[in-house]
């Protein structure tokens, strides 16, 4: 409205001059009228005619002129709509629900809709939700796809005035202030050129044999190239057929290079080299497996290759016998399935323990910590090192902030006991205030940051040390000055019991100290029956000559009889899902550590004829917690994983937050039935 009234002030001014210079005129004819009367008369003629033509123009013409104006706006209104509706560019109008108003002829060729269509940008557009409309400010982008073309969808809130001229063809809706203007830009072809693009960037790759030696050593000597030569045979044949190139670094280890291009194919098959070179048998008491790390989308042909470098490292550090794709920052994990070997040599205990001591002799103070809501293995590994330490003439401090009722009576040893001093547990608060630059810290039981029992003491402390039996994920402590993670160990306490054979000479260990090693191997173990390998069994060796007793242990973790009654319980309703899953609900009221009852459970559903693997779902301060295990056949480390959390091949678990019970189980369900499907377990 101000505009408009802006143009007719314009207007009138423009009309009236004519009358403001009829003054002029007047005061011309007086002045010539006084020089000369008859020139004056004549004068007055002339300014009266033109007085009478000011007049009718003011008054007459001006309505004519008025008529034309209307005239001319309303034809370009019209010439205004046309072009709209004839423009290249597909454009319409919205409600703030999304539902499609008007949309001009470019718009209506791509949804294949007539002008007065109903159908709403939600239902063109999967990325366009009713949520993500809502939560709109002025303007919106977005990339989707429709009918095998792409476009980018921008959206912006304009008030209605200022398309009056298309809402007026469109049909009366209750549309309240404001709609939206959608635009659409056809990014096909761009999409088109990107993806060939991508399809020609450089995969760089490393294949890793996961038990070259130990093959070797199962088979006769004469035959011993033969098995190498078919090795060689089936990784070249794997990597000729997506038109790559493989070119042996070391008797085990092979680089390759791809194209992009052939990644989708080799992702869908799941990399089928893992379980083809587990054929060549030539007599070979084993069967050989590998690792695949591969490294893609870097910004250079180096970056690649150090993806590929820290694939090949997760794989090893995950067990072997499987990919690991690194692009960006996304990892994915393939296979993943069997067992990995246990080494029998104990080089690299050796050499880790020596690192080790080198380490902490440099510093003043020592920091142990294992995961949040700690076990009996966290505790004993913890005790382990903290003997080493005390070897080293090192002060040493646990760090533990919640005791589970699992781990109080072995806790209840060391406490108050003059045997040790009185600040050898300390919460995460009192650790944080005496780190510093002269403090290691000591990690065990757990290799993600989030889980530990103190995440902050990773960002003050730099000497950070890790011993693990958890296969890694792509969340790991990156500042590890020292990493020990070995998943084939049945436990933590079993490599710290091996590591203290090594860091020093002639370490003296406490009958209490033995018995928390000897408890974690034995709990995590479950009484020796799960992950117990020819190495388990001589670090339990080891800690009975020091003073660990069986009786003593059996002892101090015998079960409270609400304990019991809750894993009885939870055994009661378990629920048989595709006749090999055992899912189950362990009750937590009026249990002091619910979470160690249901891993418990899970334990016992094992037990059962038929049972693959069990899950053991825990309401516990408003999360559920999710304890899975499995004897051989399921790797439940792969299924935590895609619920945000790990373990071991056959212990593992999770936690969902924010969930009921309800929800977690039919999410345990679908995860089942999505991993069945792809043949992932």
């Amino acid at each position: 409205m101000k505009e408009k009234n802006k143009i007719k002030s314009g207007l009138q001014k423009y009309l009236q001059w004519p009358l403001v210079l009829s003054v002029f005129v007047l005061c011309a004819n007086v002045a010539v009228t006084m020089v000369s009367l008859q020139a004056g008369i004549a004068m007055t003629v002339f300014s009266a005619l033109y007085l009478i033509c000011a007049g009718v123009l003011f008054f007459y013409g001006r309505r004519k002129l008025a008529g034309g104006l209307v005239s001319f706006a309303a034809k370009y209104s019209q010439s205004q709509k046309k072009l709209l509706e004839s423009m290249e560019l597909p454009y319409g109008l919205a409600d703030v629900d999304g539902r499609l108003l008007w949309v001009n002829q470019a718009f209506a060729a791509v949804i294949k809709e007539e002008k007065n269509s109903r159908k709403s940008l939600t239902a063109l557009f999967a990325e366009l939700t009713p949520e993500v409309l809502s939560g709109m400010e002025e303007s919106l982008e977005t990339h989707s796809e429709y009918r095998e073309a792409r476009y980018c969808v921008r959206i912006k809130r304009v008030c209605l005035g200022q398309d009056q001229n298309v809402l007026e063809t469109m049909e009366d809706t209750d549309m309240g202030q404001q709609v939206l203007a959608v635009y659409l830009y056809d990014e096909t072809e761009i999409y088109t050129c990107k993806q060939a693009i991508n399809n020609q960037k450089m995969v760089a790759g490393l294949i890793y044999l996961d038990n070259y030696d130990e093959a070797l050593e199962s088979v006769e000597e004469v035959r011993r190239s033969l098995l190498t030569a078919l090795i060689d045979r089936k990784i070249n044949k794997y990597i000729s057929a997506v038109n790559g190139i493989v070119r042996k670094l070391e008797k085990d280890k092979y680089f390759f290079a791809i194209k992009q291009r052939y990644m989708e194919r080799l992702e869908a098959e799941r990399f089928s080299l893992l379980e083809d070179v587990k054929t060549v048998n030539i007599g070979n008491e084993m069967a050989v497996t590998l690792s695949i790390g591969i490294g893609m989308n870097g910004e250079t042909y180096v970056q690649c290759y150090e993806y590929a470098r820290t694939a090949i490292d997760m794989a090893l550090g995950r067990g072997g016998d499987q990919a690991v794709v690194k692009c960006g920052e996304r990892i994915q994990y393939f296979g993943g399935k069997s067992q990995q070997l246990e080494k029998t040599t104990r080089v690299k205990a050796r050499v880790k323990a020596h690192a080790m001591r080198e380490l902490l002799e440099t510093k003043d103070r020592l920091l142990i910590m294992g995961h949040k809501i700690g076990d009996i293995d966290a505790l004993g590994s913890a005790i382990g090192v903290y003997r080493i330490a005390v070897a080293l003439n090192k002060k040493a401090h646990i760090v533990i902030n919640e005791v589970t009722s699992s781990v109080r009576p072995m806790l209840d040893r060391f406490v108050d006991n003059n045997d040790y001093p009185a600040d050898l547990f300390l919460n995460s608060e009192a650790a944080a205030d005496i780190a510093d630059a002269n403090t290691a810290l000591v990690v065990v039981d757990v290799n993600r940051p989030s889980y530990t029992e103190a995440p902050e003491l990773l960002k003050l402390v730099r000497t950070i040390v890790v011993i693990d039996h958890h296969r890694q994920s792509s969340e790991v402590i990156s500042n590890a000055t020292l990493s020990y993670v070995e998943p084939y160990a049945s436990s933590a306490s079993e490599l710290v019991a091996e590591i203290l054979q090594y860091v020093a000479d002639n370490i003296r260990i406490k009958s209490a100290e033995a018995d928390a090693m000897y408890a974690g191997i034995v709990i995590d173990t479950n009484n020796f029956t799960n992950q117990a390998g020819v190495r388990t069994f001589e670090a339990a060796a080891f800690l009975r000559r020091n003073g660990a007793d069986v009786t003593r242990v059996r002892k101090l973790f015998r079960d409270k009889m609400e304990d019991y009654k809750a894993r009885a319980e939870a055994v009661r309703q378990a629920e048989v899902y595709h006749g090999a899953f055992a899912i189950s609900v362990c009750p937590s009221e009026g249990v002091e550590s619910p979470t160690v009852v249901g891993a418990q459970a899970a334990n016992e559903l094992l037990d059962i004829v038929g049972i693959k693997a069990s899950v053991v779902l825990t309401p516990y301060e408003g999360k559920i917690y999710v304890s899975a295990r499995s004897i051989d056949e399921i790797n439940v480390q792969v299924m935590m994983e895609r619920l945000g959390g790990g373990g071991h091949r056959t212990i593992a678990g999770a936690q969902l937050p924010g969930m009921s019970v309800g929800e977690a189980r039919e999410k345990i369900k679908e995860l089942i039935d999505a991993m069945e499907e792809k043949g992932e377990i």
